[in-house]
């Protein structure tokens, strides 16, 4: 994979690039210090993803990532835990906050590969069949049936959806409105612009996450009073007064 580093701090840049060191997978082609230079070397050069800062003068990350090629992933490396909810406004791979994490950045740089790889071969792939149970997902030249009971979240990504199971990460190309209006109403829940949560694969809530085993998926404002209004507070075990 081929990735640039884009942040207007020198050192931000390197601590990146050190980190980078360890994965021969990945090919930093270029370190800019803001998204216009990045933008003009991408007018020529195929990058596969993008470790992008958010406050950057001039033009800021979340800006610029509306910007580039629908296949190129990002990863928001920032100070400011703010912009996480928005991170899904352009479907950001994962979110990173300063000072980075070796274990966190790993797991960052492990996922993005494991997307790209995804996106890599899409060509094909489809829900063709939804029945009240499972769904038929059309993939590698064979039919994987998914039953309801078993998938976990549902992610955007691009074009696709992600459907994550117990064994499997299955990518088909449908939006997240689509595949919402097919699943059943009564356990599936939409948390955010990115993500629709079966509830009962949910381990701990929050304000502002829901969890998922390991996973921790952010919840989008618009969605938070539905969610906890449907399915979190009448399940509240209150302590006797």
């Amino acid at each position: 994979m081929n990735c640039i580093i884009v942040d207007d701090e020198p050192l931000a840049r390197q601590g990146v690039k050190f980190l980078l060191d360890d994965y021969p997978e990945l090919t930093v082609s270029g370190s800019f210090n803001s998204a216009l230079s990045a933008s003009e070397f991408m007018r020529s050069n195929k990058v596969d993803l993008i470790f992008l800062d958010i406050n950057m003068p001039e033009v800021n990350g979340m800006e610029f990532a509306k910007t580039i090629p629908h296949d190129t992933l990002v990863i928001f490396v920032t100070a400011f835990s703010e912009y996480a909810v928005d991170s899904y406004e352009v479907e950001a791979v994962d979110y990173l906050l300063k000072p980075l994490d070796k274990i966190r950045f790993e797991k960052a740089v492990a996922k993005a590969a494991a997307y790209h790889a995804l996106l890599s071969k899409p060509d094909g792939q489809e829900i063709t069949d939804i029945t009240n149970e499972y769904v038929f997902v059309r993939a590698d030249r064979r039919f994987t049936k998914v039953y309801f009971t078993g998938i976990k979240f549902v992610e955007a990504l691009k074009d696709y959806i992600i459907i994550h199971t117990d064994s499997q990460r299955l990518i088909t190309r449908m939006n997240l409105k689509a595949i919402q209006e097919q699943l059943p109403q009564s356990v599936f829940a939409r948390v955010s612009k990115s993500y629709i949560v079966n509830t009962e694969y949910i381990t701990a809530i929050d304000n502002n996450s829901v969890y998922i085993g390991s996973h921790e998926i952010l919840i989008g404002s618009i969605f938070r009073d539905s969610l906890f209004e449907r399915f979190i507070n009448r399940k509240i075990l209150m302590p006797n007064k």
